[in-house]
């Protein structure tokens, strides 16, 4: 299927997609700073530059587009225009994202990586177990942790059988 756009028009909107202070990381920066936590946001002198960085915690937190990043979810599909280049830039940034992830833990800071998926279209209930998890990994988790919708389902399904 041909993009329905012409070349420029879809380059003009893909120039205007944002890569900092996004939509998830809004919802989570207010939800975060709302619980009493101070962060600092987008610290350039940590690898990858963390969207959320909470010293007290020596935590750092990636929001991660699932587009742009390239996650198995359902939120990903690759574009069927120009799929090599779309393969090859997914692609590099995955790489990019390992070396950073190796990089900022090799400094000895813990990493949390949200997935957009995890916080797309969620209610108030499911928004507070996104951060009630994200606050638990904060005060005792481990070095390394991903949430994305599916840990989110499973979380959710393990609270209702308690």
């Amino acid at each position: 299927m041909a993009d329905i756009v012409d070349i420029e028009t879809r380059s003009r909107m893909m120039a205007k997609i944002r890569s900092k202070n996004t939509s998830p990381e809004l919802l989570i920066r207010k939800a975060l700073h709302a619980r009493g936590f101070r962060f600092r946001v987008h610290v350039k002198n940590l690898p990858g530059t963390p969207d959320l960085v909470l010293p007290k915690y020596n935590a750092a937190i990636f929001i991660h587009g699932c587009f742009w990043h390239g996650h198995d979810c359902r939120y990903f599909k690759a574009p069927r225009t120009r799929p090599e280049f779309w393969t090859e830039k997914i692609g590099k940034n995955n790489e990019r994202d390992k070396r950073q992830l190796a990089a900022i833990q090799a400094l000895n800071w813990r990493v949390l990586v949200i997935w957009e998926c995890a916080v797309r279209h969620m209610n108030k209930d499911k928004t507070s177990l996104l951060i009630d998890e994200t606050i638990s990994w904060l005060l005792q988790g481990p070095k390394l942790l991903e949430i994305d919708e599916a840990y989110l389902k499973n979380l959710h399904a393990k609270l209702e059988t308690l």
